[in-house]
């Protein structure tokens, strides 16, 4: 395919990039209201709904970086073809799973497709688009994400009103399908003439490390205490061996994470302020959604269209960011929608069983409106902090901190929702037969669901609810702390108005002299 009719077809392939894209996102959105679902179908604990999401998104990290180098290798569309295959086979497997186990693994083994997926999309877009159309290009790109969010619990919500929670996951494999169809017919393949080396002792490194780590926040939560030796003793090894990572990675000659690239503060800065963002995000929608559905007693579906106002500010406002990054500069842009998203999260910390719908409405509202005023130009200039050649390096790195921030959101918000809720629910739970008490005290799903086992659901109701919403006030207030923590950051290290016209110049990045060989 000559560069002509790749110019002539950009806006197409970038609309195929998006479907593709939107099945990987829109995954772990239509889980989030299936969890009670599932909770009560596999007599799931919280922390095994907690590994449902989190064995997904961190097996989805730990390979991003070695993905992000064999599409660089081997061909971006063809590693875009093979992750939704894998995707797509693996959905299917999880639509069928009898038990948390056999779930958490084949979501796991999502994650792996997924890996393949998310940063060829981004490497193909820095390919197809020049600079000047580029920072719009993300927009869109990262806006699909803001589609998907409000799609996937709307979409799961249908679905459950009508079928078993498994269809949540069948729905992908159409899409993986017509998404197959439309790559090959459309999309240009490229790749780095000089490809890396690959590093399989990083990547395990960094699986290993994550996983010991989240497994360790998550165990500290159910259990309510740092004290347990499996609690510290797992963080502590999941933090020694991230060190390790690192250690490791700054004497290879062929690293999975190019740590060099740090030593930018703009990229350092806008990479740290993605993870971020996402942390504060992912954890807020997983309690959220046990709001909406027991506390507020919604059905799936309208719990999922209480998203709606996110996905329409986050569409809405990320299309016209890089405009306004070229007016007011990156770092007026990005301070002022993570302002927006530590005062929705300030909000969200005050509800209660009676909080009227516009307020949660709105909240949503200015949560998106933030986020849309972040990811784009914040993956803008990750992207060009590194040349064409290694864009899928520069993706790789963009999309972990994504999902590294997105799990540990989800790990750390979740344990300290559990913490305060078990905290607070012990006296209610009193009431229960002695055998059951500690693990329905685990969650407020575990505990209506042994009370109403139990017949004293009147008893039990009011204090658990209360106990639930105080962990929820204490999660959102550390979430709008995370997020004005970003704003410090942004503060410090993203460059102002002088810097902000032109999105190949944020991060001081070179662009490649020539475009890379693409063909059909």
């Amino acid at each position: 395919m000559d560069q002509a009719t790749i110019h002539n077809r950009r806006w197409s392939i970038l609309g195929v990039l998006v479907v593709s894209l939107l099945v990987v996102v829109l995954d772990n959105t239509v889980l989030n209201v299936a969890l009670r679902t599932i909770q009560d179908d596999l007599s799931a604990t919280q922390s095994e709904l907690e590994w449902a999401i989190n064995s997904y998104t961190l097996v989805f990290a730990g390979l991003l970086f070695t993905f992000g180098l064999l599409g660089d290798r081997f061909g971006r569309r063809r590693m875009l073809m093979l992750g939704l295959l894998l995707f797509g086979i693996a959905s299917a497997v999880s639509a069928y799973a009898s038990s948390p186990e056999q779930l958490i693994a084949a979501r796991a083994f999502m994650g792996v497709g997924a890996a393949a997926v998310m940063p060829a999309t981004l490497a193909i877009i820095t390919n197809v688009f020049e600079p000047e159309e580029r920072g719009r290009a993300i927009g869109i790109w990262v806006a699909s994400v803001g589609i998907s969010v409000v799609l996937g619990p709307v979409l799961g919500g249908a679905l459950l009103e009508r079928f078993w929670w498994g269809s949540v996951f069948l729905i992908n494999v159409p899409v993986v399908v017509i998404g197959l169809a439309l790559i090959a017919w459309l999309v240009p393949e490229s790749r780095n003439p000089e490809p890396g080396r690959l590093d399989p002792g990083g990547v395990l490194l960094s699986i290993i490390g994550l996983t010991l780590l989240v497994y360790g926040i998550i165990e500290g939560g159910e259990r309510a205490t740092v004290t347990d030796p499996l609690v510290w003793g797992s963080t502590l090894g999941g933090l020694a061996v991230l060190v390790l990572f690192i250690w490791f990675e700054r004497r290879s000659t062929h690293p999975a994470l190019d740590v060099g690239l740090f030593r930018n503060p703009v990229f350092s800065a806008s990479v740290t302020t993605i993870g971020l963002v996402f942390f504060a995000m992912l954890g807020t929608f997983f309690f959220m959604t046990f709001y909406l559905q027991i506390v507020r007693g919604y059905t799936p579906l309208e719990a999922g269209l209480m998203f709606l106002p996110f996905a329409v500010a986050q569409t809405v406002f990320s299309t016209f960011s890089s405009t306004a990054v070229r007016r007011w500069g990156i770092r007026a842009v990005t301070a002022t929608g993570l302002s927006l998203v530590a005062l929705s999260l300030l909000a969200m910390g005050f509800i209660d069983e009676t909080t009227p719908l516009w307020f949660l409405l709105a909240a949503f509202f200015v949560q998106g409106a933030g986020i849309a005023n972040v990811m784009p130009p914040a993956t803008t200039a990750v992207m060009a902090a590194v040349p064409r050649e290694k864009a899928g390096v520069g993706s790789a790195v963009n999309n972990t901190m994504r999902q590294v921030g997105g799990a540990l959101g989800v790990a750390v918000l979740g344990a300290a929702l559990s913490a305060r809720y078990r905290s607070g629910v012990e006296e209610a739970v009193g009431v229960l037969p002695e055998g059951v008490r500690h693990a329905a005290a685990e969650s407020l799903g575990t505990t209506m669901m042994a009370a109403e086992q139990a017949g004293v659901v009147a008893q039990v109701r009011g204090p658990a609810f209360a106990a639930f919403l105080s962990g929820v006030h204490w999660v959102a207030f550390l979430g709008a702390a995370v997020a004005g923590l970003s704003v410090v950051v942004v503060a410090v290290f993203l460059p102002g108005r002088s810097r902000g016209p032109a999105p190949s110049e944020v991060a001081g990045a070179p662009e490649a002299p020539e475009p890379e060989t693409a063909r059909t």
